[in-house]
């Protein structure tokens, strides 16, 4: 009978899914053609949060190709891929012992921020370094975590995103996915540069499902993203409806992944995981082969 019971729950979800998931629908495209996003590049030696350099190329080579990265302003106003000016942040990183204590629960300079190692072997990453990468790596695609709260701050840093990107080569800002927070965010990052590629993140907005849903599907919005929190079955469809995919962040482990793939969650964000570990467990997977 317990077999019997598994397989008609491994059927049921399948169809679910199928139904879902309809093979003649519009495949996802440029970034959503993933369904794994790195969070703050993914971790490394199962070190989350590094933002670092060699995070990145770990995870690349093990078949990740969307990252989210953490940005935010040096005190010389530089961009760089860090979490938060905290010293618990600093002592997370590794790096208490090699900074004087007036600096670890402040803004470093450019040059401190470059020069001081992550857990005394990791690189970390400026705006020219991630561009570096993105030119040398045309299939990575990058979500911007803004961590600024001021606006002048936001503004300022997607300029300098823009302009590090256009010295190189200007289609790289088509890999660039921005994350915004709330809505009026969209009309000003627009302002700056026309970004195709949008994910609205939903943890810091009290706005209800449909009027999230009618702003998604009113602004063409690619993806949502949101706390585990913040899921339903009911929301997911409606988005999807609204012509987005869903993502829920942060899961590190593949059950997870699939009972909330079996609600018709696309995707997700995460420190551990990999774009082939989500393929290979994915029940639409199972359903091609």
């Amino acid at each position: 009978m317990k077999r019997i019971a598994a397989v008609l729950f491994l059927c049921t979800a399948m169809m679910i899914l199928f139904l879902t998931f309809n093979v003649n629908e519009k495949q996802p495209e440029g970034f959503t053609a993933y369904r794994l996003i790195a969070h703050a590049m993914g971790s490394i030696s199962d070190q989350p949060y590094t933002n670092a350099y060699e995070a990145m190329i770990a995870n690349y080579e093990q078949g990740t190709r969307v990252f989210e990265i953490d940005l935010m302003l040096t005190e010389d106003r530089k961009v760089v891929a860090r979490h938060e000016w905290t010293e618990s942040m600093t002592q997370q990183l590794g790096q208490k012992d090699k900074l004087p204590e007036d600096k670890q629960s402040a803004r470093l300079s450019h040059e401190e921020f470059i020069n001081t190692p992550i857990l005394e072997q990791y690189q970390p990453m400026d705006i020219d370094a991630i561009m570096d990468m993105m030119q040398r790596h045309p299939d990575i695609y990058i979500v911007t975590d803004t961590k600024e709260q001021e606006e002048l701050d936001i503004e300022y840093l997607f300029t300098e995103i823009v302009k590090a990107a256009k010295q190189r080569n200007p289609e790289i800002l088509d890999r660039v996915v921005v994350q915004i927070y709330n809505e009026p965010m969209l009309d000003m990052i627009r302002d700056i540069y026309p970004f195709e590629s949008i994910i609205y993140t939903l943890y810091a907005t009290q706005d209800s499902p449909d009027k999230i849903t009618a702003f998604v599907k009113n602004h063409d919005i690619a993806a949502v993203t949101m706390p585990e929190y913040k899921v339903t079955p009911n929301f997911v469809a409606k988005l999807r409806e609204a012509g987005a995919v869903t993502y829920v962040h942060t899961i590190n482990d593949i059950r997870t992944v699939n009972n909330y793939e079996k609600w018709g969650v696309y995707g997700v964000y995460s420190d551990l995981l990999t774009e082939p570990e989500l393929e290979k467990s994915s029940l639409r997977y199972s359903l091609t082969k």
